[in-house]
């Protein structure tokens, strides 16, 4: 595979659609003052959190309030063929919002209801706006949760669209296993619906699965039914220092291998370590640490615990912090939520150009480890992050977007790391999606015929190529 030629502080070198004005006069008429043309408002719609920094606006932003009001914007812009992009709350890192073609933005945060709380069913159906923290707090009366957490208070609309997992993956799983039920409206405006609330289902092809993971370039997803958990009897976070990231994993995937049922295990670097220090004002020892994270029984937690401090002893952890009360566990987990924004402050003016690989746990410290000698010769700052408990990984190369230089260093590191976890059997992306940055990096995940496979699927679904296209693949 060749490394990517278009790094991410320029612009994709994809042709830009015209959206005629009597669209954007239909639109108006339709939509009245919830559609926009202020240079502003596009703006803020025509960029997520990735590091490209040139790429026109939407020449509108539709904000939607309810099904019918999406079904009519995207009838309408099948007329004209011209491009949607769906918009939650814009937190994306790989390009995903990005009109790279052009066309119109559909704004879904104000589609933000929680529509039913099934709680005999353990289920809940919410609008795409609906963020993580909000769904959240509307169900805790009811002593159940929503576990899938990526760290930004995300939409469950774009976690759904991109198959989003984060901090508590390796108990609960990702939003594949967690989304039951879709209403999406298609490319032709026509309104569907996949699945069902029941645990399991053999009817016909798996229309939810196909969706969630689509990154919007099959469709705009306007209802969601997901499952939701007991909130566990107890729970106890951790953190333990380590003298070396090898040491750090080893300990994880001795965890893992011996079947505890932890339900997080985060890893941070040293250098992360003191870019959090510095942003939250926190005292935490800047070497490798696993951040840490038991539910159950309070007898099953204390089990947990005691088994996990035994292992990581064994590896040389060392300085064990317990925090019970849910102010210490939130001050912990805080800090690790804060990481990335703790590293773009530690380098004003920078932009982070992120990777998250994910390979076999047994894979893990061999990626790692070449990965961090990889960084460290080049001089180019970074932060590491991980959720190790299911191989899953982050490095944030931290680079001046108008220094072609290190937007080169950067992006040759993030093509070895990716052709280094291809080799050991694991995937170019865990959690963030393909979006723009990863396209070439999925060719070569998956082979041209599978890429090949997924333009047909896109073809059949939407002939005119209007759903968020230039995404996941190019046609």
């Amino acid at each position: 595979m060749n490394a990517p030629t278009s790094h991410q502080h320029l612009a994709p070198t994809i042709a830009q659609r015209e959206v005629p004005p009597a669209l954007i006069a239909e639109l108006q008429t339709r939509f009245g003052t919830n559609c926009s043309t202020a240079q502003v408002i596009r703006e803020q719609h025509g960029r997520d959190e990735s590091a490209f920094t040139h790429v026109p606006p939407p020449a509108a932003v539709v904000f939607a309030e309810s099904t019918q009001d999406v079904s009519d914007a995207v009838r309408l812009a099948a007329q004209y063929k011209v491009p949607v992009i769906p918009f939650g709350v814009g937190s994306s890192l790989e390009g995903h919002l990005l009109a790279v073609q052009g066309g119109i933005s559909v704004d879904v945060s104000r589609m933000n209801k929680v529509l039913s709380i099934n709680a005999e069913d353990l289920t809940v159906t919410v609008q795409p706006g609906v963020t993580r923290k909000q769904l959240n707090e509307e169900i805790k009366s009811t002593g159940l949760f929503f576990p899938i957490d990526p760290g930004a208070d995300a939409s469950i609309g774009g976690m759904s669209a991109t198959r989003a997992s984060g901090t508590n993956a390796v108990r609960y799983g990702t939003m594949r296993e967690n989304v039951l039920a879709l209403e999406v409206v298609t490319a032709s405006g026509e309104v569907i619906r996949t699945g069902t609330r029941a645990k399991k289902s053999a009817a016909g092809y798996d229309l939810t699965r196909l969706l969630v993971g689509s990154e919007g370039t099959l469709g705009v997803m306007t209802e969601i039914s997901l499952r939701i958990y007991p909130l566990p009897e107890a729970v106890s976070a951790a953190v333990c220092s380590f003298p070396s990231i090898e040491a750090a994993v080893h300990t994880t995937i001795a965890i893992i291998q011996m079947g505890v049922p932890i339900a997080r295990v985060e890893l941070l670097d040293g250098n992360t370590i003191r870019m959090v220090n510095n942003y939250a004002k926190l005292r935490l020892a800047e070497t490798p640490m696993l951040l840490m994270e038991f539910h159950g029984s309070p007898a099953g937690v204390k089990e947990q615990a005691e088994t996990v401090q035994e292992i990581a002893t064994e590896f040389g952890g060392q300085s064990f912090e317990w925090a019970t009360t849910p102010e210490e566990r939130t001050r912990l987990w805080t800090a690790r939520h804060n990481a990335y924004f703790a590293a773009i402050q530690s380098k004003p003016g920078c932009r982070a150009i992120s990777t998250d690989t994910c390979v076999p746990i047994s894979k893990l410290a061999d990626c790692l480890l070449d990965s961090i000698v990889e960084a460290d010769a080049t001089g180019i700052p970074y932060f590491l992050v991980g959720h190790v408990g299911d191989g899953n990984f982050h490095f944030g190369y931290l680079i001046d977007p108008s220094n072609a230089h290190e937007c080169e260093t950067a992006e040759t590191l993030n093509h070895k790391l990716v052709n280094r976890a291809l080799r050991l059997g694991g995937t170019c992306t865990g959690e963030h999606g393909i979006g723009l940055h990863k396209m070439d990096f999925l060719r070569a995940e998956t082979g041209e015929g599978a890429v090949d496979m997924m333009r047909t699927i896109k073809r059949a679904l939407d002939p005119h190529n209007i759903m968020n296209p230039g995404k996941i693949f190019s046609l």
